[in-house]
């Protein structure tokens, strides 16, 4: 977990500042009215990040594995991430994904098999060690959309 909550801090630290490079016209602007802006997926993954930060708790305490999912359409456009100003949502973004490490760093190792539920119609588990590993491909994932060619990864 270690090395994934260094990885973690590592991405926020320099796409932080990568990402408030991008120009305004660039950032705003949507590929095809059916695809998200860059703005929108930076948001997606504030989005991501709020959902499994919840997951990273909850299943730590909670009896059964919690079912945590959403809908990510619904949240984008929920949010209204087109109409946010640039410098918030990234700060917003490090911000969440700060919490997410704290989260992780103070887990006790015996919670990393605990599960939770992310199937949408249908049961999903996974550990919390799994989610953790997959939120970082995630995010890698998305950081590609928004900065073509920064990781050499395939998701999933």
């Amino acid at each position: 977990m270690q090395i994934i909550i260094h990885e973690l801090r590592e991405l926020v630290q320099n796409y932080s500042q990568k990402i408030n490079a991008i120009p305004d016209h660039d950032f705003f602007a949507k590929p095809n009215p059916l695809k998200w802006s860059k703005i929108e997926v930076l948001g997606h993954l504030i989005d991501s990040g709020q959902n499994n930060l919840r997951r990273f708790i909850c299943a730590q305490h909670e009896p059964t594995p919690p079912w945590i999912v959403y809908n990510q359409d619904f949240w984008v456009a929920a949010n209204n991430y087109r109409n946010a100003k640039k410098e918030d949502i990234i700060q917003l973004w490090a911000l969440v994904n700060d919490r997410i490490c704290e989260v992780l760093t103070t887990m006790a190792q015996g919670d990393y098999h605990k599960e939770c539920n992310t199937g949408i119609e249908t049961p999903q588990f996974h550990s919390l060690e799994w989610l953790a590993q997959d939120y970082v491909k995630h995010l890698k994932h998305h950081l590609n959309q928004i900065l073509p060619g920064s990781f050499n990864i395939v998701y999933p």
